[in-house]
């Protein structure tokens, strides 16, 4: 089981990680990347979820994505 799949997560964007005891919120982006991720879907049906649920751009996406990934690498999720 991947660090990812450890966490729970409800519908507010409260996520608890079981294995440190720290928690956080993501946002509505945040939080279909993080769901999308945790069940494996590929990046690419992520981005499509996005573009689908908030109309923004295929660029604004590819950014959104880049950052939230950068930011599970430094919260050591990844």
């Amino acid at each position: 089981m991947s660090h990812l799949q450890r966490l729970a997560i409800n519908q507010d964007g409260f996520v608890f990680d079981p294995t440190t005891g720290e928690s956080f919120t993501v946002n509505g982006t945040g939080l279909v990347i993080l769901e999308g991720m945790m069940v494996g879907r590929a990046t690419e049906d992520i981005v499509e979820d996005l573009i689908d649920r908030f109309e923004v751009t295929p660029a604004e996406v590819q950014r959104d994505l880049l950052d939230f990934n950068d930011r599970l690498r430094i919260f050591r999720l990844t």
